[in-house]
């Protein structure tokens, strides 16, 4: 054969990733840049699930959406969000056709690995203050401590009035920390395994170290609780009925010389909530049922009322389907779903993990995982072919840039999403996310031309 014709040959036979780089335009340079400095604002506004229901559910209501609860009505082309206890929320549209075609379903989570504070967490040890923590998803301890902390969260009194704390993240409040060994007395710490030089039980957050004047006993404790109940009507006895929780103080920042990239905490999830949540509110004229779902508790296993494991979305249906005159049943088995959740990103340093052929690479655009779980593909959604299939054809047709991956070398990793508990709603389900780098570290970085990929590839499958 010519070397043209054999060129033309192998462009047509061999796959090949793209670069988000080499195929955006001047345009889409500016929507990329546009775009990530609204995920940054998400970023610094939500740093819990809590704060990201409210930040979505401002969203949705600028945006044309009204409060929906159980048993309410539900008209074509209504839009509609249902808050779930402060700490989920289901967003959805009801479309024009026929509602047992199915519903296109976006669905990604919102809460983060953090250090969420004991039910008795305050005490005093030689003349400091500590709060008593228990970290909360998969996180590596050593990279928790002396790093800037602030406390997020909510108060509930015996009497039921809730109080929100944010103390951290004003430039004028005070910061707290995890302390640390100097390298001169660490010797023997530092010759533990990585793992265990940090207890989980040692991960005490320095709070303060001022005695109240005039106290006898528990002086700094004393003035601490001062402190609070001053500016906050709280006592020790609230923290029983709060959720309280610790996580790195500092907005999120452009990264690299080129600020190509984002360094911030929770990019796992909120890089594919936000997407998931801009991809239902700007499609405005879809003939789908269209639905987003921001989850709780995915990082401890998806358990709970807020969690995705919770029948809410099947109740959720149902009503869908009563409302709009379908079957439920049907209803479900012709919907999809996106699981939008991150992939673990190729990292050059720690190619040792890896199998860089089925990894994801940082601005090769959105990952499709068809399966994530571990070892012998144990515990996951593995999506079927046809279904993979249908998703090619939509994001071609979009000119999404895409790539797949698996999360590391086999037997070396692994890892879960929600997609195989709305998948056992006989929903055909597959992820889709953006690769991220140090996963579950206080500071996560993601490639700004991924991010604009996602909320392309989700605004897409909405169409």
């Amino acid at each position: 054969m010519k070397k043209n014709d054999l060129k033309e040959l192998k462009e047509k036979l061999f796959y090949k990733k793209e670069n988000v780089f080499d195929t955006r335009t001047k345009k889409e340079e500016k929507q990329i840049t546009d775009y990530a400095k609204g995920y940054m604002h998400f970023l610094d506004v939500a740093k819990t699930e809590r704060e990201a229901v409210v930040e979505g559910v401002k969203m949705l209501k600028e945006n044309g959406f009204e409060e929906y609860v159980l048993g309410g009505k539900i008209v074509a082309g209504g839009k509609y969000y249902l808050n779930n206890r402060g700490k989920s929320l289901f967003a959805f549209v009801a479309g024009t056709e026929n509602v047992e075609n199915g519903i296109r379903i976006c669905a990604a989570h919102v809460d983060s690995p953090r250090l969420d504070l004991k039910q008795h967490p305050m005490f005093e040890s030689e003349g400091f203050a500590y709060l008593k923590t228990h970290y909360y998803g998969g996180i590596r301890k050593y990279q928790w401590v002396t790093i800037p902390l602030a406390l997020h969260g909510v108060v509930t009194t015996v009497d039921g009035e809730s109080v929100e704390v944010v103390i951290g993240e004003d430039e004028c409040d005070p910061i707290f920390c995890i302390t640390d060994l100097l390298p001169h007395l660490g010797r023997e710490q530092s010759q533990k395994p990585l793992g265990t030089a940090h207890t989980g039980e040692g991960l005490n957050l320095l709070i303060g170290s001022q005695p109240l004047e005039g106290a006898t006993e528990d002086k700094v404790k004393f003035n601490m609780l001062k402190i609070l109940n001053e500016k906050y009507g709280i006592t020790e006895s609230d923290f029983v009925s709060a959720e309280l929780t610790a996580v790195p103080a500092g907005k999120a920042r452009e990264l690299g010389l080129d600020r190509s990239m984002i360094g911030a905490y929770g990019h796992d999830d909120r890089v594919c909530a936000y997407p998931s949540l801009t991809a239902i509110i700007e499609n405005k004229n879809s003939e789908h049922t269209l639905m987003c779902i921001l989850a709780d508790k995915e990082e401890i296993g998806s358990e709970g009322v807020s969690g995705m494991k919770c029948r809410l979305i099947v109740d959720l249906i149902e009503e869908i389907s009563k409302n709009l005159g379908g079957n439920p049943n049907v209803v479900r088995a012709n919907s999809m779903c996106l699981s939008a959740d991150v992939s673990a990103g190729y990292d050059p340093n720690y190619p040792e993990v890896f199998e860089k052929r089925n990894s994801a690479i940082i601005n090769c655009g959105v990952v499709m995982n068809k399966y994530t779980g571990g070892g012998g593909k144990s515990s996951t959604n593995d999506a079927s072919a046809e279904y993979v299939g249908q998703i090619r054809k939509i994001f071609k047709d979009a000119g999404v840039v895409w790539q797949t991956a698996e999360l590391g070398r086999i037997d070396a990793g692994g890892g879960g999403t929600v997609a195989m508990y709305i998948a056992n709603q006989n929903i055909n389900t597959v992820d889709l996310g953006v690769a991220v780098l140090s996963m579950h570290a206080p500071m996560e970085v993601i490639s700004k031309n991924d991010l604009y990929e996602a909320h392309k590839a989700l605004s897409a499958f909405c169409k």
